[in-house]
């Protein structure tokens, strides 16, 4: 892809000296304003593959073949139309892309396979990354293992990888990773607390890079159908965050069965890794078995600093939110080798006191 040159549309006015100090007011009140409507661009309307920028946000327009329409609207908005494609990708945004909170709304309507998606790429590594809200006839994670869950924004999130080989990237034909939030409770329009699900892939291994673009997406798959979608950001939660993690996956194999707290050693190692901003914080818990067997099953106690509130959490469930909170294992991370670790993590509201979690026991045994 390549980037298209933007008209930098110029106003140049010229006022005379006026006797009259209120008609000079009102010229001038006016000549701002007609500036201001001079800088705002006209729709427009893309059918070849281009990015650029638009009304002061970033758009990506691709496809391999077929009819795609897309036109791009006021401030953050856009639709389009598909048919007779095999691939397109479509959408609004930011470039950079970050770990901000995003907004959107409008409708999506596939016949056929598509994906309405907060979509966008790092490099170093070469990640190209989905945060799916909604799908059309095939879900995303069809034949991949789930390797976790983030639950934020109302709903559960799935998470999954992919790998792509020798396929289209922001870089030319590479073979690279794909990462997957998938929204169980489908929606079009809300918040997405991006952060959440950035620091949830960091406590699977799923390792970030440096960030490219990054847009609220439609994407079409050998189907037709149109959406028509408005993005901004969001006000609420963090800014920037964490955008890397672990750069190794997690020492913990996932199971396809529940387990229950309770089983095994308790001897236990805890890590914190607290990001706070000015009214929140995110932080990520290792759970480290220095016992000699294997834990089956575990219910990490805590105490949340006083003003904390969890509001979401990742890799376990949370209960209650505040004051002394009890974490229990999800279906998938619940066994823990001797000398093995898995790692959970959670968002929460601060009145000011932003510190780690102290008194942690897992399993009724005070952990170091």
């Amino acid at each position: 892809m390549s980037d298209s040159p933007v008209p930098q549309h110029r106003v140049r006015s010229r006022m005379k000296l006026l006797i009259s100090s209120a008609a000079a007011v009102l010229l001038t009140v006016t000549s701002v304003a007609l500036a201001g409507v001079a800088h705002a661009e006209a729709d427009r309307t893309i059918t070849s593959n281009t990015t650029g920028t638009h009304n002061g946000y970033f758009f990506t327009y691709w496809k391999d073949n077929g009819n795609v329409t897309m036109t791009l609207g006021a401030g953050g908005s856009y639709r389009v139309q598909w048919s007779g494609i095999n691939n397109t990708v479509v959408g609004k945004g930011w470039k950079p892309g970050s770990s901000h909170t995003v907004n959107y709304s409008g409708s999506f309507s596939p016949s056929g396979n598509g994906y309405l998606a907060l979509y966008g790429w790092t490099t170093n590594p070469l990640i190209e990354y989905y945060i799916v809200e909604d799908f059309g006839s095939y879900n995303p994670s069809t034949g991949t293992t789930r390797l976790g869950s983030v639950t934020t924004d109302s709903s559960v999130y799935d998470i999954y990888r992919t790998q792509r080989v020798n396929q289209p990237s922001i870089i030319g034909n590479a073979t690279f990773y794909q990462y997957w939030s998938v929204r169980q409770q489908h929606r079009v329009g809300g918040t997405i607390t991006t952060a959440n699900h950035f620091n949830a892939w960091a406590g699977l291994g799923l390792t970030l890079g440096a960030h490219d673009y990054q847009v609220m997406a439609t994407e079409g798959y050998q189907s037709s159908g149109s959406s028509n979608i408005t993005v901004s950001e969001g006000t609420s939660g963090p800014t920037t965050g964490p955008t890397t993690g672990p750069t190794t996956a997690p020492t913990t194999t996932p199971t396809t069965s529940p387990t229950t707290p309770g089983g095994g050693s308790a001897a236990c190692r805890v890590s914190n890794s607290v990001s706070a901003w000015n009214t929140g914080l995110t932080d990520n818990i290792t759970i480290t078995n220095t016992g000699t067997t294997a834990i089956s099953g575990w219910s990490l106690k805590f105490a949340l600093a006083s003003g904390q509130t969890i509001t979401s959490g990742w890799n376990a469930t949370y209960s209650p939110s505040s004051g002394q909170v009890t974490a229990t294992n999800a279906s998938y991370n619940g066994a823990i080798p001797p000398d093995g670790s898995t790692t959970i993590g959670f968002q929460a509201n601060h009145t000011g006191n932003n510190s780690a979690p102290t008194g942690f026991t897992l399993n009724g045994a005070a952990c170091s």
